[in-house]
């Protein structure tokens, strides 16, 4: 049996642990820092790593040699852009230095960015909106990688860009996943559908768009159960989800996003990579960017995954859910 729950505030305590927040209303917050402070504040540690590699390139030289393009990318390296990555941007480097000397560390930096600024926006591509509403977006990913936080904390994201959200617990399968979920829905006051653990995902969420559909509700959030490539059960079960969005709504899901833990670096690209072509990847999320001075991965998941990063996660609170932007991202690293 399906249930329909309200967006009634739960302000038990163990509501604040289960969704990993203090006991603010996030309505009641105080304005937080802009985009640009934020994003700076999330990706300190590997700019702390990248910058003082460039600082020092800027004091050794003058005109920018192979040996200061060496250290360069082996910062580039310790940032976690993969070597992939990294020797294309040293490769463009080169070939720029050889047409044209790179005059210190301040035109390297400049050079860098719109290096980095240009494989990010590269991916990038207008969001599908469906021609009535809902639009559905499925949270897919493993286990740990922070998805059903990342699910309530979209949907509060997109009702404080006044649209109205649903959230739809389709993870049956993972003990305290539904349990954990509802409390997000409560906390950014949305309406969520359940069933019960061990439940069928695909009626749950067949319940769910007919909901959407019937209240007018222009934001579908699915919380699918945490899998990997290998898992053929559980990629049958999502396929079967696709199908059952699809007959209800044309093109859905209209997206499918993969969340991604960034302190797993390299390890969880090689993951996503494969994941990807199973899943039917759109975008990404990447959470915990605040934790890791690996923050590079941002740019090797562009490039090698030819996904565009449409969130990044930057702290514990239902507000620490930022909409990338490459431009306040690069900026962020390099100044």
């Amino acid at each position: 049996m399906m249930k329909f729950f309200g967006g009634k505030k739960d302000t038990s305590a163990a509501a604040d642990n289960a969704a990993g927040n203090g006991p603010e209303d996030p309505a009641a917050e105080t304005p937080r820092a802009g985009l640009f402070a934020r994003m700076k504040q999330a990706v300190s540690r590997t700019r702390e790593s990248l910058s003082s590699k460039i600082e020092g390139i800027a004091a050794l030289t003058r005109t920018v040699d192979e040996q200061a393009l060496e250290d360069l990318e082996s910062a580039l390296l310790t940032s976690d852009l993969g070597v992939d990555t990294t020797t294309t941007i040293l490769e463009a480097l080169r070939e720029r230095a050889r047409r044209q000397a790179i005059e210190g560390g301040s035109e390297l930096r400049d050079l860098l960015k719109a290096q980095l600024q240009a494989i990010l926006e590269a991916p990038m591509r207008p969001v599908p909106m469906p021609d009535a509403p809902p639009k559905v977006t499925f949270l897919v990913g493993v286990n740990g990688t922070g998805k059903t936080t990342s699910a309530g904390k979209l949907a509060a994201w997109s009702r404080a860009q006044g649209r109205s959200v649903l959230l739809c617990a389709a993870d049956t399968f993972r003990a305290a996943a539904i349990e954990q979920l509802e409390v997000w829905a409560s906390r950014s006051g949305v309406e969520m559908i359940k069933t019960r653990h061990g439940g069928d995902p695909a009626a749950v969420l067949y319940d769910s768009i007919s909901a959407a559909k019937a209240r007018g509700i222009q934001e579908l959030y699915v919380d699918t159960a945490g899998r990997l490539h290998t898992k053929t059960g559980l990629m049958d079960e999502l396929d079967k989800m696709r199908r059952t969005a699809a007959r209800l709504i044309p093109d859905a899901p209209h997206e499918v996003l993969l969340v991604m833990d960034a302190t797993t670096g390299q390890n969880g690209l090689q993951q996503a990579r494969l994941f990807t072509q199973a899943a039917g990847v759109t975008g990404i999320v990447l959470t915990k960017l605040d934790g890791t001075a690996k923050g590079g991965i941002a740019v090797a998941i562009a490039r090698e995954l030819n996904l565009p990063v449409r969130f990044v996660g930057v702290g514990e609170q239902m507000t620490d859910l930022l909409e990338f932007s490459a431009a306040a991202f690069v900026d962020s690293l390099l100044g």
